[in-house]
Parts: structure tokens; C-alpha cells; sequence
């Protein structure tokens, strides 16, 4: 019997959930970025063709051939200004049209953004010198070297070897884009390598950062729930034993009158008197429950003693008690540990009784070599107990999940008694309690840790 097993399905909703928002959400951001890495190749087109277009032959050589009549024209001084004029007019036209190409498609910073660049059939980077006037002497010239490279960052290009391995990256990136420069006797080919913008680089990212932080808040979620619903189920299990022990107090007095009456009338009967003073045990011991039970919910008051008395008195009584299986089951008692610690005698003992009783219900009734065996030891600054039974065992994925509320292998368990022990131990006297091993039709092991105190 399990009461809460719906958390189970909550988990595989929320990760079914966030798989398909994951996967909605890569599917979408892998289209953006598609649509936009269809723009940037038209904008990468763009630029190439207009490279190409710059540099045709017939273009420089009618440009050059207008200049060398307009210097001619100005050598013969019978020419009027105005002819020569026309002619600066039409090279202008020229002059124009390079400076739409090269400003508004070239040098357009804020519509082309990709990283890219020209190179010759050998993949090497096409290198512009530029003669300049040295200011400082106005006769030497100054040589400019620049490469074809565009939206690339100068650091990044400095030494050869980085120049290559960036044209090498380039070239893996996206389809390379063909320019033909020359007329058809000097045909040269060369090629535009480019990139990914920026926007397009974060977008590949984006998706991850999704799911992460979608996770985050799922997460934070369903942690938000799993407390509300340990803190509800909490003051329920509160509530329930709080009333239990109200409910048993009036029963409990009324026996104990029985009690006394039935002394007074067989003193003379020794053997009735031993059943009573066991009855008498038993009631003790059911009032000591009933206590545990009002206790729930409220700061237990802990006390220095030693632990072996306490240890001794619980298995005593659980051992004049344990059922008789075929054969008397066998009790294997080591109790080392004679060390102080901090504890509620009540609410301890009753921990160990919970183990111990579920170590009972699973012994196998048909085993004539059932045991149930309670091992102490004082290792350090602990106490560890050891409470072992031959019994069915469990798998390792119900280590945890046996210290639950609700959860139980019994067709008419609570799954309380567990639970109980664990917050007993673990958060009244600051200890440890878990299950160290467990084969199926073996046995388990179930550990207790606690802190000495001097």
C-alpha cells in the first residue's frame, strides 16, 4: 500500500512537460535562426556581387581612359574649360557608382553584420596596399596593407596562423559563395567565406538556457508542493495521533481499576497473579503508547543516559512477545555500546519497537531459521545500532521510499511506523537512520546513528 504514490506521475508529468516545451521550443528557435541565416546569405550575395561588380575590368579602364583625355584636353590650351568639364562630369558618374556600392552595400555596418571573407582559389585572404602621404614627411609614402576581411575583429587576424585558421572556420561554417573577377581571357575566380552573426550565435544557445532555467522554476515548484504536501500530511499523521492518545486515556484508566480490582479478589492465587502483574505490563506499556502518541507534534525533552539500558529494556520486551513461527524465533542480542547520549526514552524506544516490528511481519513463517538480531557499537562520537532480520527483503529502489508516510508492503499497512521512527530519530535526536542493506529473500539491515555527548 502506497497513499502517496501520485507524487510518482506529478514527477513524470513535469518532466514530460518540460521535454516538450524543450523540444517545442528548439524546433521554433531552429526556424528563426534558418530564416535569418536566409537573410544573412542575401546580404553576404549582396556584398560579393557588388565586389565583383566593382572590380570588371571595363569599369577601371573607361575611368582611366576619361582621365588620360581630360589631362590631354588641359595640355592644349585652344580646349575650353567647359569640354573639359564635361569630361570630369562623366568620370564623376563612375566615381558615383563606386561610392553607392562601396558606402551603402559594402560599408553597410548595420545591415550586414556576418563575419566573412575574400579569398583566391587557394583559401588565401586577398590583400589591399595602399599608399599614403606620411604627414610628418610629406616626400616618403607610407604602405597600408589590408585584408579581405569584413566584421572581423583586428586582434583576431593579426599573425598569419590566425588568419588561416579563421578562414579555415569560415569555410565549415556555411556554403562558400563564387565571384568571377576578369573578362573571359583573364578569368579569375575567388570566394566568399562567411559566418554567423551574433543574433544567430545567441540563438542556438537560447533554447538550452530555456529548459535550464525552466527547469529552475519547475524545480522550485514542485519543491514548493512536496513541502506543502509533507507539512498537510505532517499535521494529519499530528492530528490522528494526538486523537489516537485522547481516545485511549479514558479505556486505559478503566483497566487499570480492573487491574486492581482482580488483585484484591485472587491474592491467594499465585499463578493468577503473575498473568495479572503481565497484563499489568502490557497496560503500562499501552498507557507509555498513548503517551508517545500525545508527544507527536510537540519538542520532546531529551535527556543525557545511557543507551544499552534503554536498548536492553525495548528488545526485552519485544522478545517475551515475538510470535512463534513454526519454532521460537531467535533473538541475537549484542548490545556494546554503554555510551551517553541525548534521548526521550519513550519516543526512543518506540523507534526501535517500529523497526522491530516491521522486522517481525516480514520474517517468512515457513523458515525455521528466522532471526531477528540487534547489534550495538560506540564508533567514534557515534552510537550505531544495527537491527537485522532474515526475512523477505526489498530492492534497492525502496531504500528511501520505505521511510515515507503512507508507504507500505502490508495489504493493511498504514506506512506509518517507518516514518515515525525516521523523524524520531533524524529530526527529535539529531541522528541517522536508513537501511544499510537488503537482498530480496535474504534479509535487511536497517542502521541507527547517534551522537555521543561527554
Amino acid at each position: 500500500m502506497n497513499l502517496f504514490a501520485q507524487s510518482g506521475w506529478i514527477k513524470l508529468l513535469l518532466i514530460t512537460f518540460l521535454l516538450l516545451l524543450g523540444a517545442a521550443s528548439l524546433v521554433y528557435n531552429n526556424y528563426l535562426v534558418g530564416k535569418i541565416l536566409e537573410q544573412e546569405r542575401i546580404s553576404v550575395e549582396l556584398w560579393a556581387k557588388a565586389l565583383e561588380f566593382n572590380s570588371l575590368p571595363v569599369h577601371e579602364q573607361a575611368s582611366s581612359k576619361l582621365l588620360e583625355i581630360a589631362a590631354e584636353l588641359q595640355r592644349n590650351e585652344t580646349i575650353p574649360d567647359s569640354l573639359i568639364d564635361k569630361v570630369f562630369q562623366v568620370e564623376s558618374l563612375r566615381s558615383s557608382q563606386d561610392f553607392v556600392t562601396e558606402e551603402f552595400i559594402l560599408d553597410d555596418g548595420e545591415r550586414f553584420i556576418v563575419p566573412a571573407v575574400l579569398v583566391d582559389s587557394n583559401d588565401v585572404p586577398l590583400e589591399y596596399v595602399f599608399t599614403l602621404v606620411d604627414p610628418d614627411s610629406p616626400d616618403s609614402t607610407i604602405y597600408k596593407i589590408e585584408y579581405g576581411f569584413k566584421n572581423v575583429v583586428a586582434k583576431d587576424i593579426d599573425t598569419p596562423e590566425e588568419r588561416k585558421k579563421l578562414v579555415a572556420r569560415l569555410k565549415t561554417t556555411n556554403p562558400p559563395i563564387e565571384i568571377i573577377i576578369g573578362d573571359e581571357k583573364t578569368r579569375i575566380a575567388q570566394f566568399v567565406y562567411y559566418g554567423e552573426s551574433p543574433t544567430v550565435r545567441i540563438l542556438r544557445y537560447f533554447p538550452y538556457i530555456q529548459i535550464v532555467i525552466l527547469s529552475l522554476l519547475l524545480g522550485i515548484g514542485y519543491t514548493t508542493y512536496r513541502s506543502i504536501t509533507r507539512t498537510e500530511q505532517s499535521n494529519l499523521w499530528v492530528g490522528m495521533a494526538k486523537e489516537a492518545a485522547h481516545q485511549l486515556g479514558t479505556p486505559i484508566s478503566s483497566l487499570y481499576g480492573w487491574i486492581h480490582l482482580f488483585k484484591d479478589e485472587i491474592e491467594d492465587n499465585s499463578e493468577a497473579n503473575k498473568i495479572i502483574i503481565e497484563i499489568e505490563n502490557d497496560v503500562k506499556r499501552l498507557s507509555g503508547v498513548a503517551e508517545r502518541f500525545g508527544k507527536i507534534g510537540s519538542a520532546p525533552e531529551l535527556s543525557s543516559m545511557n543507551i544499552k539500558p534503554n536498548l536492553d529494556e525495548v528488545v526485552s520486551y519485544m522478545e517475551r512477545r515475538l510470535p512463534k513461527l513454526g519454532k521460537a524465533v531467535e533473538v541475537r542480542k549484542s548490545l556494546l555500546a554503554e555510551a551517553n547520549v541525548e534521548i526521550n526514552p519513550e519516543l526512543f524506544q518506540w523507534a526501535i519497537e517500529n523497526i522491530v516490528k516491521n522486522a517481525m511481519d516480514a520474517l517468512n513463517q515457513k523458515d525455521s531459521s528466522s532471526f531477528i538480531s540487534i547489534h550495538s557499537i560506540v564508533k567514534g562520537n557515534e552510537v550505531i545500532i544495527d537491527i537485522e532480520d532474515s526475512g523477505s527483503g526489498m530492492e534497492v529502489s525502496q531504500f528511501k521510499t520505505v521511510f515515507r508516510p503512507g508507504f507500505s508492503t502490508k495489504k493493511r499497512g498504514w506506512g506509518l511506523g517507518l516514518s515515525l521512527t525516521k523523524r524520531i530519530i533524524e529530526e527529535y535526536h539529531s541522528g541517522k537512520v536508513f537501511v544499510l542493506k537488503s537482498e530480496v529473500g535474504v534479509g535487511t539491515t536497517i542502521r541507527i546513528i547517534l551522537n555521543t555527548v561527554i
